[in-house]
């Protein structure tokens, strides 16, 4: 019922296309949810526990999206199907927001999109999560010209600039070559390959790796062509921030970052599709905890917990509005745009990252790293 009300909302607010991206969001909670796709634990998998499942499945999503988004941005004009990409300069604003939202990513718990769809599963830690990634990002907002104003490089599109084969093949084989490096770690330390997830039960079980990278991929698609841009998450959540703020009497509509979106800060947050999308995510995976029968929220939060979830969610908030988003909306959708701003996106974010679980360790929320045999 609820995620009925959103997609009405949306359509009333802002036509078929926002309606449609609150289905592709539940779609995406759903597959989320099942396939505890997130990027956070493949990345900390990697360098704790020389196990790369998690991180090839990431490698195949994008690969998958590629492979349609690239003759899209390329040719879906010609046939009534315009999509835009996600292409921007990168500088050392953005490399500093990358490499804050990475030690973020792990003192927080997730990314953005693992945020939404743990806080839809009943994560009460989460929640607090979410609401410092809200409040970070807002504040990162009134910073921008600063940061912006820092050298950069300029954007650039592999699809523009070299066209759709040869971007492909610039983009898939450093994915596969990654790929093939993450499992020659991985069978030196463990002797062998983890065996892959399967996929216990559609509705109630988990799903393997590879049904949902297919799924996701299928999620990013339908973005592009309902919605005709990339995947997004985090600009919704630089809104809400900026509404609450606006609601309260603070002039967010004289920032700079502002000015010429007063009137999404305005109108209802039904009409802007990021957010929309993003309640999506949430009522799915809501609804797939539910009928997994594993919606159980904790009530109580230790000192620990509460501390990282607020120390991480403002350094996630920050960090993605500095760096053009997250995993989804800077890595993710930059690389299926072709820009190179999300192959220097993920560099940084994953050497925050790394960072990031150290810390996780020290204060101890994880054991000790594997060493190498």
């Amino acid at each position: 019922m609820a995620l009925a009300v959103v997609a009405v909302l949306g359509l009333e607010n802002n036509g078929w296309r926002v309606f449609g991206g609150a289905l592709i969001g539940a779609l995406a909670g759903l597959a989320l949810y099942h396939t505890s796709f997130g990027f956070t634990a493949a990345w900390r998998r990697i360098v704790t526990q020389r196990r790369g499942q998690g991180l090839r499945a990431q490698f195949l999503l994008i690969s998958l999206v590629c492979l349609i988004s690239f003759p899209l941005l390329q040719y879906g004009s010609d046939i009534g199907l315009p999509t835009g990409g996600f292409v921007f300069p990168f500088g050392v604003g953005a490399a500093v927001g990358a490499f804050i939202f990475g030690i973020g990513m792990q003192l927080g718990g997730g990314c953005g999109s693992g945020t939404l769809f743990t806080v839809g599963g009943g994560s009460s830690r989460m929640v607090i999560t979410l609401a410092f990634f809200v409040l970070g990002s807002v504040i990162a907002t009134a910073h921008l010209p600063f940061w912006n104003s820092l050298p950069r490089l300029p954007a650039f599109s592999l699809v523009r600039g070299f066209g759709v084969v040869p971007a492909l093949m610039i983009t898939i084989l450093p994915l596969i070559a990654f790929a093939i490096f993450s499992m020659f770690i991985e069978k030196k330390q463990w002797g062998e390959l983890e065996k892959p997830r399967k996929t216990t039960g559609f509705l109630q079980g988990q799903w393997g790796y590879v049904l949902g990278a297919l799924i996701l991929a299928l999620v990013c698609v339908l973005t592009f062509i309902v919605l005709r841009r990339p995947w997004g998450v985090t600009s919704g959540f630089a809104l809400w921030g900026a509404k609450f703020f606006y609601a309260v009497g603070i002039p967010v509509e004289t920032w700079p970052y502002w000015k010429w979106q007063v009137a999404a800060i305005e109108r209802s947050v039904f009409a802007d599709s990021t957010s929309v999308m993003n309640f999506g995510i949430v009522l799915g995976a809501l609804i797939a905890a539910g009928l997994a029968g594993k919606f159980n929220p904790v009530k109580r939060i230790n000192l620990r917990d509460a501390g990282t979830a607020i120390v991480g969610g403002l350094m996630l908030g920050y960090g993605a509005r500095l760096a053009y988003g997250c995993n989804i909306g800077a890595y993710l959708g930059g690389i299926t745009s072709g820009s190179m701003h999300g192959w220097l996106w993920l560099v940084f974010a994953f050497a925050g990252s790394m960072v990031g679980t150290r810390v996780r360790h020290l204060i101890g929320m994880d054991p000790a790293p594997v060493t190498a045999k």
